[in-house]
């Protein structure tokens, strides 16, 4: 595995996310409430996995250089790859936020902010996983 590899990890960890945070769900309306930290914390891991492969790539392998999509689809991509940054860049404080609030045992609290904090993370990590297919053919390779 190289650098130029991370792309499609930073993928599979977006599209593992999705799953975690879609079946968590369905754990906690299910009242299997230890099963759905498991799979939330999880979730929670791999976006930070995710997190640390992007910056890696883009700041150690690609030194910067970003890389931009000239395709047929240039208006949807670029709506995509701003609405996913601006709500990235939301969701990742309430997400911990969201978390340390189910962990400290304040639940009515988490269940109100986990009410938001869930679609926004789950537009994030499935809009991650189309951007990275947008782009997929423009990535270097090793």
């Amino acid at each position: 595995m190289s650098g130029y590899d991370l792309p499609a990890l930073n993928a599979v960890l977006n599209g593992a996310t999705t799953i975690l945070i879609l079946v968590g769900y369905a754990a906690v309306r299910a009242k299997r409430i230890r099963l759905h930290q498991v799979l939330m914390l999880t979730a929670l891991t791999t976006s930070v996995l995710f997190l640390a492969s992007y910056l890696a790539y883009h700041f150690v392998v690609r030194a910067g250089d970003a890389t931009r999509y000239e395709g047929d689809f240039r208006p949807l991509y670029l709506l995509l790859l701003f609405s996913h940054t601006i709500l990235a860049a939301v969701a990742a404080p309430m997400v911990l936020v969201s978390a340390g609030l189910a962990l400290a045992r304040r639940i009515d609290r988490h269940r109100r902010l986990a009410k938001i904090t869930l679609p926004i993370w789950l537009y994030v990590s499935v809009t991650g996983v189309v951007i990275y297919w947008m782009l997929k053919d423009l990535y270097p390779k090793g």
